[in-house]
């Protein structure tokens, strides 16, 4: 029996929060660890917080515009381009939202991606490849995928994990540097020793592991957009043939790894060849395998 629409956006959303949680304990273990460490180390969280939400807050209000001007995204044209700014016009209605922005990348390999901190901000571009490949139901079901992206507010999501993972990359560096030049009460405790190294341990492996589950929610986020773009067109099988048609692509012109989690395939690497080394890579990548996602849209 397949899948709802539903019971696949109920499962990633759950995961999604899960993973956040597992974040929020290695920030907690740090912050322990920290307050055992050195008198006063009730400082490192708040210190960490601060250049955190700094580096975010420049991602949250302009990432959007320095992405679409790293890609070279120009304002797409009603009029020549009105069969994808149609589509985006009709999903947008569909979904209840206010209607994206539109932006064309002059690029042959075919990708999309959706950015912006929340539906009234929020900015679609395309390449040239992707509306010239596809026909129009899997056209509606790529739109459909990057519409959802905005309507789960999956920016502001991944702006939250974002903060996450800098605060244990920040707070493990600081402690890291106070361990380095003498660590305090470390030596004053009774088994300190084993808190040493399990101290030690956390901060080398921690922002490791932070980023893992960083990559893991993006691929997360990525199924359930799926699941919800798929919702919007009641047409799980133009989604999974878009995909279908993504792989073996090359990478894009402008690929940049810092945006690669964006767009609906990785535009560094290319589509999958095949899932080659897909088990030894997938939990270093930012989107799940083609196959699998394509896979579980038709099982819907």
């Amino acid at each position: 029996m397949g899948s709802s629409f539903w019971d696949v956006q109920r499962a990633n959303k759950i995961k999604s929060w899960a993973l956040i949680l597992a974040v929020s304990l290695i920030v907690f273990a740090l912050v322990s660890f920290a307050g055992w460490l050195t008198d006063g180390g009730e400082w490192i969280l708040p210190v960490a917080l601060v250049f955190a939400l700094i580096y975010a807050a420049g991602g949250y209000f302009y990432g959007d515009s320095i992405v679409l001007a790293v890609h070279g995204a120009k304002p797409a044209d009603p009029q020549a381009d009105a069969y994808v700014y149609n589509t985006v016009e009709g999903l947008a209605l569909a979904a209840q939202i206010p209607k994206p922005k539109l932006y064309i990348i002059d690029d042959p390999t075919p990708n999309a991606f959706a950015t912006g901190r929340d539906p009234e901000h929020a900015s679609i571009a395309v390449t040239t490849g992707l509306y010239k490949m596809m026909n129009r139901q899997e056209l509606e079901g790529v739109l459909a995928h990057e519409m959802s992206h905005i309507k789960n507010f999956d920016s502001r999501f991944m702006t939250l994990t974002i903060v996450m993972v800098g605060l244990v990359a920040i707070m493990a560096n600081i402690i890291g540097r106070g361990m380095w030049l003498g660590g305090g009460r470390r030596d004053d405790r009774g088994g300190g020793g084993a808190l040493a190294i399990i101290g030690l341990l956390l901060v080398i492996f921690g922002p490791f592991l932070a980023q893992l589950i960083q990559l893991a929610i993006s691929r997360s986020r990525e199924y359930l957009a799926d699941a919800s773009g798929a919702q919007l067109t009641r047409n799980p099988e133009g989604l999974a043939s878009a995909l279908e048609k993504l792989k073996g692509t090359p990478p894009m012109r402008s690929a940049n790894s810092a945006t690669a989690s964006l767009f609906i395939s990785d535009p560094v690497h290319g589509g999958d060849k095949k899932g080659i080394g897909q088990q030894l890579t997938g939990l270093f990548s930012t989107h799940p395998a083609l196959d699998d996602r394509i896979a579980a849209l038709r099982k819907m």
